[in-house]
């Protein structure tokens, strides 16, 4: 396709994704899921899965393979963009009050899962044929393992959004232990796709990469901007140059966090929670949050969906796998998360919604699992299993929140010497 012809195609896949997900939307409001839940299902549906099965030509016309090039990029954009917003809403004060429980919560969601995870990897390796001969049991594990690890970050983020828990100490918790959880199964599979390649190094780029990335941020970006920002605050009005300029930090964030393998939504965050809080901090979610959300944001779930079919498991055998899988992933995430939540001294009401928020996985469990299926470290049939998995840990979040907690309850936490 000319450059011409991918424009044109883009803006048509633009259109009907919008609608798509507005129409899925309103049906899902009714059903008590959130936009993001919606969006999640309607960009399945737009895929292989549903659209691709009962009308294939339609669905080579409308998202021909030469357009997911420009679809991809502008879907991480607004994935990025969104990230960067949470960052910005992210409360400081309120993880360094919460710390412990940030850890504990992070340090079970990781622990359980990847221990029943990497179960289940020994056991299909060794008795099945389900991975693919190149794997070795070692790496069957480790994917396995990191898989169950992965909390859909992003989409915790809207639903915490959504809730109206941006602020509170469920929400900060949760975004928190979610945050840790991710860039760690990030860590794990770049280990994984390491030791694939025979080449450790790239592992030791990604993690040792994303740590730096944290200390040069918080220790040193952050103090600059405090300092340059003392003037916006004096003035009141942060300009359009000072604007494009912050949005270039975060794309810079997002290119290195991108470059080292740990996806560009660690390095939006980052540097969003590295901003300056106050007027530079309003205003770019302000200007920046009703594009991102409404316009561009969508794409991702779209992009991922495409790459996701839910109809292989085609025997009892493989679903009673499918449901071992998703029996490991419930228990091991959000009965391990809302354990440690209240070990470390949260009431039971908040600690069984950061349990049921940190349970689930959302679109970036997706994203994992292509990556896996793509460098051939697991099956059509496994990959089939975790999208399942992720598809209904993510449909049950929301209810299960609504039934177990409830919304309205709980107030966010003043910001450092303001009262409610």
């Amino acid at each position: 396709m000319t450059n011409l012809q991918l424009a044109i195609q883009f803006f048509l896949q633009l259109g009907i994704i919008l609608i798509i997900c507005r129409v899925v939307g309103i049906i899902a409001s009714r059903f008590g899921q959130p936009q993001v839940v919606a969006e999640m299902i309607a960009g399945v549906c737009l895929g292989p899965s549903l659209l691709g099965a009962l009308a294939p030509a339609w669905s080579e016309a409308l998202f021909p393979k030469d357009s997911m090039k420009v679809l991809f990029p502008v879907s991480q954009l607004g994935l990025a963009l969104y990230m960067f917003i949470v960052g910005l809403e992210f409360r400081m004060d309120i993880v360094r009050k919460r710390f412990g429980s940030s850890v504990a919560v992070s340090f079970a969601g990781m622990a359980a899962p990847f221990i029943l995870g990497a179960g289940l990897g020994w056991f299909l390796w060794n008795h099945t044929a389900l991975f693919p001969k190149a794997t070795s049991m070692q790496n069957a594990m480790i994917f396995m393992g990191a898989s169950m690890c992965i909390t859909a970050f992003p989409m915790l983020a809207r639903i915490i959004h959504f809730k109206g828990l941006a602020g509170t100490t469920m929400g900060t918790v949760a975004i928190g232990a979610g945050a840790i959880d991710d860039a760690a199964a990030w860590g794990m599979l770049a280990v994984v796709l390491a030791s694939f390649n025979g080449d450790m190094s790239h592992a030791m780029l990604s993690i040792g990469g994303g740590i730096a990335y944290v200390a040069v941020a918080h220790l040193i970006i952050r103090p600059i901007l405090a300092r340059y920002a003392a003037a916006i605050e004096a003035r009141g009005k942060l300009s359009d140059s000072e604007y494009a300029f912050f949005l270039a930090l975060m794309c810079f964030g997002s290119w290195w966090t991108d470059y080292i393998e740990l996806h560009a939504v660690f390095g939006a965050f980052v540097m969003g929670s590295a901003m300056p809080r106050g007027v530079v901090s309003r205003t770019l979610i302000e200007r920046t949050q009703p594009l991102a959300v409404a316009l561009i944001l969508p794409l991702f779930f779209t992009f991922s969906g495409l790459n996701t079919r839910l109809g292989l498991l085609n025997s009892p055998t493989l679903w009673l796998f499918c449901g071992a899988v998703l029996l490991a992933a419930i228990f091991g995430k959000g009965v391990a998360c809302w354990a440690a939540a209240r070990a470390s001294g949260i009431s039971n009401k908040e600690a069984m919604g950061i349990g049921v928020l940190m349970n689930a996985r959302g679109l970036m469990e997706l994203i994992i699992i292509n990556i896996g299926l793509q460098k051939g470290i697991i099956s059509a049939e496994i990959f089939a299993m975790l999208a399942i998995m992720a598809v209904i840990t993510t449909l049950m979040a929301s209810p299960i929140f609504e039934r177990l907690v409830g919304t309205g309850t709980f107030k966010g936490e003043p910001e450092p010497g303001t009262e409610i």
